[in-house]
């Protein structure tokens, strides 16, 4: 009875091991074909195979005007709505009459705004790699009216954008500025630099959202590339690594409000956020709603009133 209970344990062993190898075998042909499915997507290259890449190229280019044009479809109120307002803005425009003093202010304005959010645009877009525009015309044009401020004892002169040489009123004036008469005149060129670095935060997300939605799924290996890269990073001991880290975590479970922090203050880890948030599919205006807000609105206050002071004093020093 021994040797025949023997006997049936060992093929049942036999049979344990031979389902253990073809599960591996299983396993490495998955990996391998994933690898070669890798590398031919690597491949297609315009200098490499021109005729495949172009080919692909037009076909996606044909899926994604195809899903505009429905989705214009489904909101053909909207877009007949904005038909109608830029007819009537182009009307407007080359018709002559007394409205063109208006036309003319608001065109004006428009310039002036597209110029500030444009510098927002190259000091954040790239990465961490943009333009410093703060330190380079907002900085400047701060300290210059805060100088003129000063000198004309009042902030009452020429709205923006303003002349090569600041005219101060006629008028007698009290010589009262403070700090937040100051911020009033500057605060829709700062709000629109801070805009524009909202903006410049888009690229990341779009890039780790699209390669999220590319195919990508829980168990592919960049996927678990990413993941490993994590539990390798939370034993890091450097600075950088654990507050890159910090800002993913906050991002990634407290939402909102976790972007709004980061975006509310200095922080030049916050590409990471954008990254993160495109990665774990945050909803788009979850993340642009608060990144503007916290970029535009609150960061912008705390620059103007530290960055602008800063800046007056030194050119008080310097003078």
């Amino acid at each position: 009875m021994a040797a025949n209970g023997a006997s049936c344990e060992q093929p049942q062993k036999r049979a344990g091991a031979k389902d253990k190898q073809n599960g591996r075998s299983t396993d490495l042909s998955i990996r391998e074909r994933r690898q070669k499915d890798k590398e031919e997507r690597l491949s297609l290259v315009l200098w490499r195979r021109p005729v495949i890449t172009l080919r692909y190229f037009l076909l996606e280019t044909l899926i994604k005007l195809k899903e505009w044009t429905f989705k214009l479809w489904q909101r053909r109120g909207t877009v007949s709505l904005f038909l109608v307002l830029c007819s009537a803005s182009y009307l407007a425009y080359y018709t002559e009459g007394t409205h063109q003093q208006y036309v003319q202010y608001l065109e004006k304005k428009f310039l002036w705004c597209a110029y500030w959010v444009g510098l927002g645009i190259l000091s954040s877009v790239g990465l961490g790699t943009g333009l410093h525009t703060f330190l380079l015309y907002l900085g400047p044009h701060i300290a210059s009216v805060t100088l003129a401020a000063y000198e004309c004892g009042s902030t009452d002169f020429p709205e923006p954008p303003y002349p090569d040489q600041i005219i101060c009123p006629q008028d007698e004036v009290d010589g009262n500025i403070s700090l937040f008469s100051i911020m009033s005149k500057v605060r829709l060129e700062a709000c629109m630099w801070g805009a524009g670095t909202a903006i410049g935060e888009l690229p990341p997300y779009f890039m780790a959202r699209a390669a999220r939605q590319s195919g990508a799924d829980p168990d592919d290996e960049d996927y678990e590339e990413f993941e490993e890269m994590l539990e390798q990073a939370e034993g890091a001991q450097d600075f950088v690594t654990r507050a890159k880290l910090g800002v993913q975590h906050m991002v990634q479970k407290v939402g909102f409000f976790g972007i709004l922090a980061c975006a509310s203050i200095p922080n030049p880890l916050f590409d990471l956020a954008g990254i993160t948030c495109g990665h774990f599919l945050v909803p788009f205006w979850t993340f642009f709603g608060a990144t503007l807000i916290g970029k535009a609105i609150i960061k912008m206050h705390i620059q103007v009133g530290g960055g602008g002071g800063g800046l007056f004093l030194i050119f008080l020093f310097v003078l």
